[in-house]
């Protein structure tokens, strides 16, 4: 029996995963469901335009927080290749370019909620359409960013699943909890395209698809956050 050596930088990669699973997570919480979950009101559009307009700073945070979040999920996935390129140089490029795919599209959604606060800016050229014309067309703008984020989702959901088959197969964490990652991976993936097939389904499976992923990532953070990755015995 041998133990398999662990390299500097892979240890150090690990605490940065630790670190930004955390933050990103905060931020991710944050922005979609306190600063934008406040202001965004199902399908009523006129009342979604007036909570914005009355409350733009806290918009344009949501907006910010986001693009925090997007940027420490790059950083993210840089890390998690470095960390694990050793078990599989191949499929670590793979996963980090499935992620860096599903950020570039959530990165490019947040456009569309810029473009809706410019929609509701009262600019002089935009008086060719009425008050409710414009509301509506926020709104549109608004789901446009939903949309993004399931597109994410289906990417986000794929290249964590074989993120977490590397930690699996690695040892630097326990089994269980990289089996919990690729079970939770998994249902992300498949429910965000099952959403995207059936967008019924959203208002059928609410937050419940994407909870199994988050648990991971959060107790993931916090045991590389605190004990690191461990060298496995190979024999």
């Amino acid at each position: 029996m041998t133990i398999r050596a662990i390299e500097p930088d892979q240890h150090r990669a690990a605490r940065v995963v630790g670190v930004l699973y955390l933050l990103t997570m905060a931020t991710g919480v944050f922005g979609l469901l306190y600063a934008r979950g406040r202001l965004i009101v199902g399908d009523d559009a006129v009342q979604t335009a007036a909570n914005i307009v009355a409350s733009e700073r806290l918009y344009r945070l949501a907006i910010v927080s986001d693009l925090v979040t997007l940027a420490g999920v790059t950083v993210l996935v840089w890390a998690l290749y470095v960390a694990l390129k050793p078990i599989n140089r191949n499929l670590a490029l793979l996963a980090a370019l499935l992620r860096l795919i599903g950020t570039a599209v959530a990165a490019a959604s947040v456009a569309s909620a810029l473009v809706a606060l410019q929609l509701l800016s009262g600019t002089a050229f935009l008086r060719a359409f009425d008050t409710q014309q414009l509301q509506v067309l926020a709104r549109v703008f608004i789901s446009g960013q939903r949309f993004g984020s399931q597109v994410d989702f289906v990417f986000l959901g794929l290249g964590s699943t074989v993120f977490s088959c590397l930690w699996f197969q690695s040892r630097y964490i326990p089994r269980a909890l990289s089996a919990l990652g690729i079970l939770g991976s998994l249902m992300l993936a498949i429910g965000g395209l099952a959403i995207l097939l059936f967008p019924i389904l959203e208002d059928v499976l609410t937050i419940a698809y994407m909870m199994p992923l988050g648990v991971f990532e959060v107790i993931l953070g916090l045991w590389l956050l605190f004990k690191g990755v461990r060298a496995p015995v190979v024999g």
